[in-house]
């Protein structure tokens, strides 16, 4: 039996994998969340302002906020997020022996479910799960290309930085499933441009417009008649980002790079881990049928990329940002496959000893962390 575990270690390393995102779960539960909780706090009582949507959804159900709230609504999007990419995967590879290495090198990588149990809580998990949405449903009319757009307005409304986290991967899942199956006419092509166009709009107008109204200090002090708990004020120590400039972000940024740049070789390493995933991708897209799709698809991937690079330069959350760099990955391999292709792609080898010592390295790596690796 252990021989036949040594062989076929997948099954295994699935389970390891949950057993590590659990352990993950009891140590995010103990830190104080002092991000996500602020933003569970913030509305739009004072007129329209970034990193408020959220705020102002829970606002309409209680006037008091505990803070193991932002646990059950991370969990919450956390289990939603999980069983919609497990029917993403169903539906794309379907769940078998040979699929489950490459379910193991993307469900179990420490980018993706992993690192989002540790950053429980925060925004990102929302535009991959509204992406997989998009996976998922029916893309052969423009209310495909709506549903992407209004997607798109939430995420930005949620966080504008979506514009650079997942709308760039919004808009590749609508070019690849809507106008590269259904081809591209003036109607569908003049209503994508005005989508396009308003979430941008949107996206500036948060930007430059969306900043606190109020002196800071007025800020706090309704922040506290929300909180369940208003003695907790080290959970407030974040409200100088509703009226920190983009500026004072990009200077913050560049002052830190020395220091955060240290961990760009763990980046890399633990991006090489995911060799053979790649190699699986890459393959993917050579065996498409049609010369233009494999050419687009490689200018969404680097223009996927460009985006992160952008925010790189902004904000320095890096850990964050390559992880959900990663999942925009994974998501936009899904929707290549769902392409043309000349030839069937050979899966990840189940019984090659190489990839099943990356496939255990991954899957005991246990997140990826927020702004420094681990």
């Amino acid at each position: 039996m252990t021989a036949r575990i040594l062989q076929n270690p997948w099954r295994l390393l699935l389970a390891i994998n949950a057993a590590v995102i659990a352990g993950v779960f009891v140590h995010k539960i103990q830190l104080p969340p002092y991000v996500p909780y602020i933003h569970l706090l913030v509305d739009y009582h004072f007129g329209f302002i970034k990193r408020a949507l959220i705020g102002a959804i829970v606002a309409l159900f209680t006037d008091k906020v505990p803070v193991w709230l932002v646990f059950a609504l991370g969990g919450a999007a956390w289990l939603m997020t999980l069983g919609l990419y497990a029917r993403l995967f169903q539906k794309t590879f379907g769940f078998t022996a040979k699929t489950l290495p490459l379910f193991v090198f993307i469900a179990g990588s420490p980018f993706f479910f992993k690192n989002f149990m540790h950053t429980l809580g925060h925004f990102d998990i929302y535009g991959c799960a509204l992406a997989i949405i998009l996976l998922l449903m029916p893309a052969d009319s423009l209310l495909f290309v709506a549903t992407a757009a209004l997607f798109s307005i939430i995420l930005v409304l949620i966080h504008h930085i979506h514009l650079l986290m997942y709308v760039p991967t919004i808009i590749t899942i609508v070019v690849t499933r809507h106008y590269l199956a259904y081809g591209l006419n003036r109607g569908n092509v003049a209503f994508g441009c005005i989508a396009f166009v308003l979430v941008s709009a949107l996206f500036f107008a948060a930007q430059f417009l969306g900043t606190m109204p109020i002196p800071e200090a007025d800020f706090v002090a309704y922040l506290k008649t929300r909180m369940a708990d208003p003695s907790r004020n080290d959970l407030l120590q974040f409200a100088y980002i509703w009226y920190q400039p983009l500026a004072k972000e990009i200077t913050d940024t560049w002052a830190w790079l020395p220091h955060n740049s240290l961990g760009m070789p763990v980046f890399a390493l633990l991006i090489w881990l995911h060799t053979p995933l790649w190699r699986y991708f890459a393959k993917l897209i050579g065996a498409l049928a049609s010369e233009t799709h494999r050419r687009l698809v490689i200018a969404a991937l680097v223009g996927v990329s460009l985006a992160y690079l952008v925010m790189f330069a902004m904000v320095f959350d890096y850990s964050r940002w390559i992880s959900n760099w990663a999942v925009c990955m994974f998501l936009i391999l899904h929707a290549v496959k769902m392409l043309p292709a000349k030839q069937e792609t050979a899966l990840i080898p189940g019984e090659d000893q190489r990839t099943n010592i990356f496939g255990l390295i991954l899957t005991l790596i246990p997140r990826v962390g927020i702004v420094r690796p681990f």
